[in-house]
């Protein structure tokens, strides 16, 4: 099932549609240590994910998967430079996140 509600937040009459399968992978994001770690690395920017492998102390593996989970949420983007990937933030992705938080609870943001 799909909940739209009316916004006047951003544009009157704006409706967002509220996905139930986007709305966990945003929050399943935020539900891990290493995760929360990484957004906290890229909050000081773009960083290479030779950076975030030794900020962190993961195998290549662990911190693809940690990856994956964060782009497939929107709140971070990836970009490849030769055979490394470089990751930041996502302002849209976080925006949209308030967003579902604030159309769950009712509240216009």
């Amino acid at each position: 099932m799909t909940i739209y509600y009316l916004c006047s937040c951003k544009r009157e009459g704006y409706i967002m549609r509220l996905d139930e399968k986007k709305i966990p992978t945003v929050f399943k994001a935020l539900c891990d240590e290493n995760r929360v770690k990484i957004l906290k690395l890229l909050m000081g920017g773009e960083k290479c994910a030779c950076k975030l492998l030794d900020a962190l102390n993961v195998g290549q593996s662990t911190l693809s998967h940690h990856m994956k989970i964060l782009c497939d949420s929107g709140l971070v983007v990836g970009r490849k430079d030769g055979k490394w990937m470089h990751y930041s933030l996502s302002p849209e992705g976080f925006r949209k996140a308030v967003s579902y938080l604030n159309a769950i609870s009712g509240q216009d943001a």
